[in-house]
């Protein structure tokens, strides 16, 4: 199988443009096929408040309603995709921004939870594997931001965590998937206060030990649910670190395992 490296950067990358150009660059000199996937949490945050919404999680999830979704398909889709975009293009990456809309990439159903309403939040439910295979053969470099769409014409805010997942998993099918997670910890932590605390491998047994614990919480949460998930489904490698990792396999990161 042909390698493919699909990596997801969270918001804090995104909100320091020291730390995104340095990732930019890095991720350029990656080999092969890739494929980037952009959160932006933290921008959209910023937007909100600044208009007089006010943001709200659940573990790690955001409750979107239709005000929330203008601010974050605006900031997503629009202002760091396409910032994105265009700093790949000065690294010599040829990309290209999708939201799942386009190209009917990424079609998902707006979650139904029996106790919470997420408001246009989406679950994905297919990725457009052949469209994606074409793209990547002809020298295309996938940039998806966290907004999908239900097939109606309706567009929903959707875990950039779980877009990566879905995206290595159907891959895996045709391609040796390689799912890196970069933020700005250099992994994940027993201690969130303690960079140095880095746990090199986790598995499920630890993880679901932490989590009771409560060591692992919050955003963590579905970044790693989704891991396990994508590890049971067929993807061969999945690493959680800092971007440092990118271009020297020495920097310490997590491992992911069953």
């Amino acid at each position: 199988m042909t390698p493919l490296s699909i990596i997801k950067i969270g918001g804090n990358i995104i909100d320091n443009p020291t730390e995104l150009a340095q990732f930019l660059t890095d991720f350029s000199k990656i080999e092969g096929y890739k494929i980037l996937v952009h959160g932006g949490g933290k921008s959209a945050t910023k937007m909100a408040q600044s208009i007089g919404l006010v943001p709200q999680m659940i573990d790690g999830r955001r409750i979107t309603d239709k005000p929330m979704l203008d601010v974050v398909v605006m900031i997503y889709a629009g202002e760091i995709n396409k910032n994105v975009v265009a700093q790949l293009q000065a690294n010599n990456t040829n990309a290209m921004g999708f939201s799942g809309a386009d190209g009917n990439l990424i079609l998902s159903t707006k979650r139904n939870h029996p106790t919470i309403d997420y408001g246009f939040v989406g679950d994905v439910q297919k990725v457009n594997t052949p469209l994606l295979k074409t793209l990547l053969k002809s020298g295309i470099t996938p940039v998806f931001c966290a907004i999908t769409h239900d097939g109606n014409g309706q567009l929903l805010n959707t875990n950039a965590d779980t877009i990566a997942s879905e995206l290595a998993i159907a891959l895996s099918e045709i391609f040796e998937v390689t799912l890196t997670y970069c933020f700005e910890k250099p992994g994940v932590l027993y201690d969130a206060e303690d960079d140095n605390s880095v746990i090199e491998q986790i598995n499920h047994e630890l993880y679901t030990k932490l989590k009771a614990e409560k060591a692992i919480h919050s955003g963590m949460i579905p970044k790693l649910d989704n891991c396990f998930n994508s590890l049971s489904k067929g993807v061969q490698k999945i690493k959680i670190g800092h971007h440092r990792m990118l271009q020297n396999a020495e920097v310490i990161h997590t491992s992911i395992e069953l």
